[in-house]
């Protein structure tokens, strides 16, 4: 297997280019359906003195991080993108940033350090899961809090989908798939991958993690239904199925609350 190195590389030069902000116009839906996630999963936490927003891009989320920390770090691998998370947050002085991939953030950063983590939107990017997570429980302080977002294998529409293909077994199949089509394999383009939550899980408790909380996210992802139902509607149903659908790993997007065991 190529190692995360390759990968996050090659997702530096892919975000030194692109317009990752304007990615954001148009999903409202998406990103509130996260902050919805994310407050949840953190509600019953204490104000952590340190966070780290791993790979946080411009820093999207940050401004959701400021109520649950004392100090925000966001560390990203993307020059161009830090750079516009430091001028959009220059006047804030407990905002700080770490130009690192996730591989460098132990020599950038002291083992034991933080107090809570957050990596939402990056595991797709990584060949290896294991290694990233094993990199954030050695960041961690004892009992440190890690809130990981994962893209989800086994969504609801692709057990249906594979289900009417006669597929019985897809669900049980834990080898990620890798979402680039062969052309864009064949010129390396960023690669995205889809993981199995138990190799999630698994890779999570060979790291010292318990986790504490799931949340299935973006359940109702569809052009035509964001298209035809308000985004107020849209989020109060969101909101009704984060918890059930949890169990069922229904969404597209799976929400981890893990904490480091001593």
């Amino acid at each position: 297997m190529i190692s995360n190195d390759f990968y996050m590389s090659n997702i530096s030069a892919h975000y030194d280019t692109y317009d990752y902000p304007a990615y954001w116009k148009g999903r409202d839906y998406e990103h509130i359906s996260e902050v919805i996630a994310i407050n949840a999963l953190l509600s019953k936490q204490q104000k952590f003195n340190s966070l780290v927003d791993v790979g946080g891009g411009y820093g999207r989320l940050i401004p959701h991080y400021l109520d649950k920390a004392d100090k925000i770090i966001l560390a990203e691998p993307s020059i161009h993108l830090i750079d516009i998370a430091r001028e959009t947050f220059k006047k804030n002085k407990r905002i700080s940033f770490v130009h690192s991939p996730i591989e460098n953030l132990l020599t950038n950063m002291k083992p034991e350090s933080v107090d809570a983590i957050c990596l939402v939107r990056v595991m797709h990017h990584l060949s290896d899961p294991s290694s990233a997570i094993d990199t954030f429980s050695k960041l961690l302080k004892k009992n440190g809090i890690l809130v990981l977002e994962f893209a989800n294998k086994i969504h609801g529409k692709a057990q249906f989908a594979n289900l009417c293909k006669g597929d019985f077994n897809f669900s049980k199949d834990t080898t990620p798939s890798d979402r680039r089509c062969l052309e864009n394999k064949k010129d390396k383009v960023i690669s995205f991958y889809n993981y199995h939550p138990k190799t999630i899980k698994d890779a999570l408790a060979s790291s010292g993690f318990k986790i504490l909380g799931t949340r299935s996210v973006s359940n109702v992802r569809s052009p035509f239904v964001k298209k035809h139902m308000p985004i107020s509607w849209l989020v109060k149903v969101e909101e009704l199925l984060q918890v059930p659908f949890a169990p069922l790993y229904f969404g597209p997007s799976i929400f981890v609350l893990a904490q480091k065991q001593g």
